[in-house]
C-alpha cells in the first residue's frame, strides 16, 4: 500500500476522533432544541417545566384579560321563581324564542344600563337612539336639549352594579317585555354655566332603578330597547 494513502487515512481518523470529542455522542437523553428567544429575553421553559425562580422574576407579567363587561362582573343577578308571574312570563318568552337566555339578558341589560346613563350624561344622541324606543328617546333628547340651552354640563360615573333582578316578564303579540331592578353605586352631578353643582353630588350614591326592555320577537334585530324607566324601589 502506498505510504501517502496510509498517511491520508491516519489524518482522516484523527479528524473524526476530534469531531466526536467536540460534538459528543448522542445518548437519547439530550435536551431538545430550544425555541428562539429574542436577545435580552430569558430562555423559555420546556413544555411542562416551570421557570426557575431567577427566570420567573425576569419574565414579563401576563396581561389580565378584561371581564366580558365591567358591570356584570360585580353584580348579583337574580331570576324570579319559576312559579311566579315573572317566572311564567320568562318561560313563555323562552318558548316563543328558544335562544332567549335570562342570565345573558341580564348581563346585556347591565351593559346597556351603563351605556345609556353615560350616553345621556355626554349628550350622545346617536348612542341613545340605538338603545331606546322612540318615545323614551324623545324624553331623553328633550332633557339633553334643555340642559344644553341652560349651559349645563353633566357627568355620571357608574362605579358598580350591586344587583340586577328580573321583577316582571310578559309576552304580548310576540312582543316581549322584561323589567329589571338595578341597584348601583354612581357618581352623578349636573353643573351650571358657572361650574356650580345644581343637581347630584360628587359623592358615591346608591341608586335604585326599574328599567323595562322590550323586543319584537318577529324582528331580525336582536336588540332589546329601553321602553320605560322608573326611579326608586
Amino acid at each position: 500500500m502506498p505510504v501517502d494513502l496510509i498517511l491520508f487515512g491516519m489524518v482522516a481518523a484523527f479528524l473524526v476522533l476530534r469531531l466526536i470529542s467536540v460534538l459528543g455522542r448522542r445518548t437519547g437523553h439530550e435536551r431538545p432544541p430550544q425555541p428562539y428567544q429574542p436577545p435580552g429575553m430569558p430562555p423559555a421553559p420546556r413544555p411542562g417545566e416551570a421557570p426557575r425562580a431567577e427566570e420567573a422574576r425576569s419574565l414579563p407579567a401576563p396581561v389580565p384579560a378584561p371581564p366580558p363587561d365591567a358591570f356584570a362582573a360585580t353584580a348579583a343577578r337574580g331570576l324570579p321563581d319559576a312559579n311566579s308571574l315573572a317566572g311564567q312570563g320568562l318561560a313563555r318568552i323562552r318558548e316563543a324564542d328558544p335562544s332567549f337566555d335570562p342570565q345573558r339578558f341580564l348581563q346585556n341589560a347591565q351593559a346597556a344600563f351603563g351605556m345609556i346613563i353615560a350616553g345621556f350624561a355626554r349628550g350622545d344622541r346617536d348612542a341613545l337612539r340605538a338603545l331606546l324606543s322612540p318615545d323614551v328617546f324623545a324624553g331623553f333628547e328633550a332633557a339633553i336639549t334643555e340642559r344644553e340651552k341652560a349651559g349645563e354640563t353633566a357627568r355620571t360615573e357608574l362605579i358598580t352594579v350591586r344587583e340586577a333582578t328580573i321583577t316582571s316578564a310578559q309576552l304580548r303579540d310576540r312582543v316581549a317585555a322584561v323589567t329589571i331592578k338595578l341597584i348601583s353605586d354612581q357618581v352623578s352631578w349636573v353643573r351650571d354655566a358657572k361650574g356650580e353643582i345644581v343637581s347630584g353630588s360628587e359623592a358615591v350614591t346608591e341608586v335604585a332603578d326599574q328599567w323595562t326592555f322590550a323586543r319584537d320577537l318577529n324582528s331580525s334585530d336582536p336588540t332589546w330597547l329601553l321602553v320605560g324607566t322608573e326611579s326608586g324601589d
